[in-house]
Parts: C-alpha cells; sequence; structure tokens
C-alpha cells in the first residue's frame, strides 16, 4: 500500500540529478504543490520528461506556473518534450547553453513512455520518417515494412515520475478529473519510484473500481495536496 508523505517528504525522496516525468499539460494536471516545493529545494540537474515547459503565466495570474518553474529556477539540465512555444525562457537557456532541449512528436513521446511502463523495446511509427528525428539519440533505425519507413523509437523511464490525481484513496488508486488525465495515467507505469499529489484524498473504496484508471500498485507515496 502507498504511504502517505508530506510535500516536503516527497521532495526529500528526489535526488540531486534525477530524471523526473511530470504528468500534466500546460499546467492542466501537473502536481502544482510538489513542483513548488522542488523549486525551493535547491536541488537541480533534472532531466525532465514532460509534454511540455509550462508558461510564465498562470490562468490565476501565478508566475511561472507549474514546470516553468523548473525552468526558471535553472534546476533542469535536460528537457525531454513535445512542444516550448509558450515558454521562452526554454530558447533563451538552450541558446546559452545552459539547457539541452530534445523535442520528440507528441504521440511517439507518449508511446515512448507506454512503452517503457510495459516493458516493450520501443514503437515503430512513420512519424519522423525523411526528418531531422531521424537523427535523434532516441532512434534505434529505420526499417521498412510492406513498403513502408517506420523508425523504431526506444522506451522510456524515469527515475521518478511526479502525477496528479483528482481522487486518490488511500491504497493509491487514482481517479483523474477530465483532461488532467493526459500524461499521469503513462507516467505512473513508467518510473522507478512513483508520487502522486491527491486534490482529494479520500477512502479505500470511495472510487468506485470502475472509475479507478491507474492502480495503486504502481504507486509509492501519496502527498494530500488538500492539506499540504
Amino acid at each position: 500500500m502507498a504511504k502517505i508523505v508530506t510535500v516536503q517528504e516527497a521532495v526529500d525522496l528526489i535526488p540531486e540529478g534525477a530524471s523526473i516525468m511530470f504528468g500534466g499539460f500546460m499546467g492542466c494536471g501537473n502536481a502544482h504543490k510538489i513542483i513548488d516545493a522542488l523549486a525551493k529545494s535547491g536541488k537541480g540537474g533534472f532531466t525532465m520528461i514532460c509534454n511540455d515547459a509550462s508558461m510564465p503565466g498562470g490562468p490565476l495570474g501565478e508566475e511561472y506556473y507549474g514546470v516553468a518553474k523548473l525552468i526558471h529556477n535553472k534546476q533542469v539540465r535536460k528537457l525531454i518534450t513535445t512542444h516550448v512555444g509558450l515558454n521562452p525562457e526554454v530558447a533563451e537557456q538552450s541558446n546559452a547553453g545552459e539547457l539541452e532541449l530534445v523535442l520528440i512528436p507528441q504521440g511517439s513521446l507518449a508511446e515512448m513512455i507506454r512503452a517503457g511502463g510495459a516493458g516493450l523495446g520501443g514503437i515503430i511509427t512513420p512519424t519522423g520518417v525523411g526528418t531531422i528525428v531521424e537523427d535523434s539519440n532516441h532512434v534505434h533505425c529505420k526499417i521498412e515494412i510492406d513498403g513502408r519507413q517506420y523508425l523504431i523509437e526506444k522506451p522510456i523511464r524515469a527515475d521518478v515520475a511526479i502525477i496528479s490525481g483528482y481522487q486518490v484513496d488511500r491504497g493509491g488508486n487514482i481517479w483523474y478529473k477530465g483532461t488532467t488525465r493526459n500524461f499521469n495515467m503513462c507516467m505512473a507505469t513508467a518510473a522507478d519510484l512513483v508520487i502522486v499529489e491527491a486534490d482529494h484524498l479520500v477512502e479505500c473504496g470511495d472510487i468506485v473500481p470502475e472509475n479507478v484508471v491507474t492502480s495503486g500498485v504502481f504507486v509509492d507515496y501519496i502527498v494530500d495536496g488538500g492539506e499540504a
């Protein structure tokens, strides 16, 4: 059963230089309280794997929304993501040689993470054939099947996944509200250590079985976001 910890205890579990997956899409579905504490921790050298780099301002006037805080603080050494256009600091740091940027098509990134969680050797996709994607380190090789060319892309795993769930029971079972499931669902399967921030921590049985999207077997630690 997952262990319930404080925000600070969760941050203490994350080592310097760790590779970290962050669920979320432009901040929607980010584990905001854990990210805030990590941004204040002084730790860095992270490899950050996420859909995007969020944006400097949030919907309620927040400064450096979600994972953008970590970029702003220069705590990220390498960023593996799908788009960064709404966060100009990524381009600034990348051009200055302060941040290694790896851009992967969004669908490919999701499938590569899914493959990492499922223990697969990679994915086969036509996306990126004939482009600079072919020369990326995450591409194993190019093959031809029935006259069509494909790339074999390597699976992605991380040391830590920091995800968010709308309802999380004390066993770690998660229900995501609406589009907040985004990358949280696949990332929960693809890291050695999984920490979920619960918008609402509930008792076991409060989430009906057919609504459980991520099973508690994947979750190591829970942060009660309502109490943090």
